[in-house]
């Protein structure tokens, strides 16, 4: 018997409405002229010879101008007729560029944009099977891509009779029985490999976005299957546009579930075959699922991903119109612009002015990079803040993730540790292992954002230190071993021990957070709920005219849509750093450091060398932010200020002026053994002032004999050294409040108080040193020592 002539007989089922569109999409590729007159889709249908493309974008309002009926029925039965619109363009491909040697296996495919039906996935049910429309979503797990089987060509094992053309059910599926009349075989068929057809086949899991979430309810995810150049479209993180058809596929997972225990067809005496290509796994009842078929994947933030290498400045302005780059330049010109987008950002929060200016700097970010080594140095600005209750913490932390293309608002208490970074889980189909994206992979090249940041369970917290400062996520699970990136900005919230920040206390001493962790800010902020009438009737105007709904509350100069437009195009800027702004980052991170360490100046956290990189980081945000090239001293200026307003100091209490008198006492009555001058030496503990007070008379009186010393030294006399005896500075500071003095018991009480702040100064502080005592120049008078100020001792501003 002759084998071809039972392949033949085998029937074709030819559908009608199928063929009636694919002749007239081919009319509509021919025929249909763009503006200058020839056909539009001519260049791009010539792009498909090349061996890399193989897909088809095509306007669906084109078609609709062309055949209004033609694109309500690719609208409506878009799963029916999508095979024959892919070889309406093959047919269109191999006639009309059939010289330039396509391959005969080569498949094409087409695609359409400018769909108008826009669904969210919880609005998708069986109604809108097989109809074509678009979704919204955030992808949140991405599958490696491999080849699928779309035709197969099997060889029967018993009689070597050839089966071709047997489409897969998104399963491997053999024939159901050979061809070969006198052959009876139903189970052994080889797949030839040769003549059989691949597609590049992808799975992606995409979720609905905090957007379009109902409130109190958990978002839904779909799985969606991408094919040919669709795959590799979006990573992890992507909010994406998928345009395509939902559609009904089997639950194979749900078969493998353990317990479900199989039959066989011929077990139950019968010769049912149960569902086409699934017989293997017996007869059982078989579940459907939904998934969405994509043929255009589009990211609505791929503009964003900026950090790579083949995206630049020239790039980024051909892809923008004439009217978008002049807004740029406008911009880019005005004076107010930093305070501009501050307020633009955050229209409907009052106050907090240095907070918003650290978070917009954090938007910009620094520039990134490596060394000669291979090792990589952040760009990325990390910004904590921390402060009591109702100081619109979280409400800073939203309107971030709602402006950022690329954001993801968590909270600490409800993370865990696999959730902030990445997770190894298993897929239900496949049994492979496949990585599931934490927040801090779902944010990279963007914002992660983390409220109630103080909640968070230590284990949890380390699980971060290698994604904020390497900007990377190690895993080794289940046989998983991969590095990840996550070069993300974190932007935390917390809030205080006890619901309130204690200014007396360090700020380790007021948040739950590890040393480690708090390097790693490169912001810390303090909002404090302090009582003032201004301000407090400031905010309650706000807030009434929020509520009452007016709009005069809101000064926005510009929208979220331009800022976008502007950071995208700042963040392609690299500005270099210029010897003369060199020479300022050093002075003015030896200025942090010196305070940090000067006596009587205590800071609510330590100064590093991570505040170094600090100071660079955030004078490259600002050189970004207007579009410069190179960084200015101005801009290391403005840094140093904002970080040193971030740095805020230890709230002192009042000072006891008799607390180094007595100390000093009872050591020189330890010394005589005497037992009775030991209690008469120690003083009266009544003698104490502010502070404040007491940094303002130190402050005046080390002025004053700065100015003594530069003096003498201008002069360069006989006293070299030069300095003012204590007896002198006694004087000045007399005559400088002799106009407040009455009565002689005032005189001597004065003299009193300043005589122990000079001592205080030089015994406890350390600010003055007296040169008689600790170094024996100059002449010696008993108790009447010389006085310099401190060489490393900054005046605090």
């Amino acid at each position: 018997m002759d084998v071809r002539v039972e392949q033949s007989r085998a029937s074709i089922i030819r559908d009608p409405l199928g063929d009636r569109c694919q002749k007239l999409f081919q009319d509509f590729l021919e025929e249909y002229l763009g503006e200058d007159g020839s056909p539009k889709y001519s260049e791009a249908l010539r792009d498909l010879t090349k061996p890399e493309r193989n897909t088809l974008s095509v306007d669906l309002a084109d078609v609709g101008r062309f055949n209004d009926q033609l694109a309500t029925t690719v609208h409506d039965e878009f799963y029916r007729v999508y095979p024959a619109l892919c070889r309406a363009v093959g047919n269109y491909t191999r006639d009309h560029h059939g010289d330039e040697n396509i391959p005969s296996t080569k498949e094409f495919y087409a695609s359409f944009f400018n769909v108008p039906t826009r669904l969210k996935i919880r609005e998708l049910n069986t109604a809108v099977i097989g109809t074509l429309t678009k979704i919204n979503g955030q992808v949140v797990r991405t599958h490696p891509v491999h080849p699928e089987l779309v035709v197969g060509t099997f060889q029967c094992a018993d009689c070597s009779t050839v089966v071709r053309d047997v489409e897969q059910q998104f399963k491997y599926t053999q024939p159901a029985v050979c061809r070969n009349q006198l052959c009876s075989n139903r189970a052994r068929f080889g797949l030839d490999v040769n003549r059989s057809k691949f597609v590049d086949f992808q799975k992606v899991r995409v979720q609905e976005t905090q957007a379009e979430l109902p409130r109190g309810s958990i978002p839904r995810s779909l799985e969606v299957i991408l094919r040919a150049e669709a795959v590799e479209a979006c990573q992890p993180g992507d909010r994406c546009e998928f345009t395509g058809t939902l559609i009904a596929v089997p639950d194979v997972g749900q078969l493998g579930v353990p317990g479900a225990r199989a039959e066989s067809g011929a077990a139950r005496g019968g010769d049912a075959d149960g569902v086409r290509g699934l017989k293997a796994l017996g007869v059982r009842e078989l579940g459907y699922k939904l998934a969405f078929l994509g043929s255009v994947t589009h990211s609505n933030n791929a503009r964003s991903r900026l950090n790579e290498d083949e995206f630049t400045v020239e790039k980024f302005r051909e892809s923008l119109t004439e009217s978008e780059l002049a807004n740029i330049y406008s911009m880019s010109t005005d004076r107010g612009l930093y305070d501009n987008l501050m307020h633009s950002l955050f229209p409907t929060i009052h106050g907090s002015e240095q907070v918003k200016k650290g978070i917009l700097l954090m938007l910009f970010g620094g520039v990134g990079k490596k060394t000669e080594e291979g090792t990589s140095l952040r760009g990325d600005i990390n910004v904590c803040v921390v402060g009591d209750p109702s100081t619109a913490k979280s409400q800073l932390l939203k309107q971030v993730e709602e402006f950022s293309p690329r954001a993801v608002y968590t909270s600490g208490k409800a993370s865990s540790a696999a959730g902030l970074t990445a997770a190894v889980v298993r897929d239900e189909e496949t049994g492979e292992f496949v990585i599931e994206a934490g927040a801090l992979m779902l944010a990279d090249n963007g914002v992660c954002c983390i409220d109630e940041f103080d909640k968070m369970d230590p284990k949890d917290q380390v699980a971060i230190h290698e994604a904020m400062e390497q900007q990377t996520i190690s895993i080794t699970k289940a046989g998983v071993k991969a590095t990840l990136n996550a070069r993300t900005s974190v932007l935390a919230a917390a809030n205080p021990i006890g619901g309130r920040y204690d200014k007396a206390k360090s700020l380790r001493q007021n948040i739950t957070m590890t040393a480690p962790i708090m390097s790693r800010f490169d912001l810390f902020f303090i909002l404090v709920d302090e009582c003032s009438e201004t301000m407090d009737y400031e905010i309650a105007r706000r807030i009434v005219d929020l509520h009452a709904g007016r709009d005069v509350c809101i000064d926005r100069v510009y929208s979220h849509e331009v800022i976008r437009r502007y950071l995208a195009f700042a963040r392609l800027f690299k500005p270099r750093i210029g010897a003369e702004a060199q020479s300022v980052l050093v002075e003015e991170y030896r200025r942090l450091r010196t305070r940090d360490v000067s006596s009587g100046v205590r800071s609510a956290w330590r100064i590093t060398v991570r505040q170094l990189e600090s100071l660079i980081r955030l004078s490259e945000a600002l050189a970004r932010l207007g579009l410069q090239e190179e960084v200015q001293p101005r801009h290391v200026k403005e840094a140093y200020r904002l970080l040193s307003r971030s740095i805020i100091h230890i709230e002192q209490g009042d000072v006891d002026l008799t607390e180094n008198e007595a100390d000093q006492s009872v050591d020189v009555a330890m010394e005589t053994d005497d037992i009775q001058p030991i209690a008469a030496a120690i003083p009266r503990r009544g003698l104490t002032m502010t502070f404040e007070e007491y940094k303002r008379l130190s402050n005046l009186m080390v002025g004053y004999l700065r100015k003594e010393e530069e003096r003498a030294e201008a002069q360069g006399g006989e006293d070299e050294v030069g300095g003012v005896r204590k007896t002198d500075l006694v004087a000045w500071y007399l005559t400088q409040i002799e106009d407040d003095i009455d009565t002689e018991e005032e005189l001597e009480k004065q003299k009193d108080k300043i005589e122990k702040i000079i001592d205080r100064l030089v015994n406890h502080d350390s600010v003055l040193i007296s040169l008689d005592r600790s170094t024996g120049l100059g002449s010696q008078r008993d108790g009447d020592p010389l006085l310099v100020v401190h060489p490393n001792y900054v005046v605090e501003e």
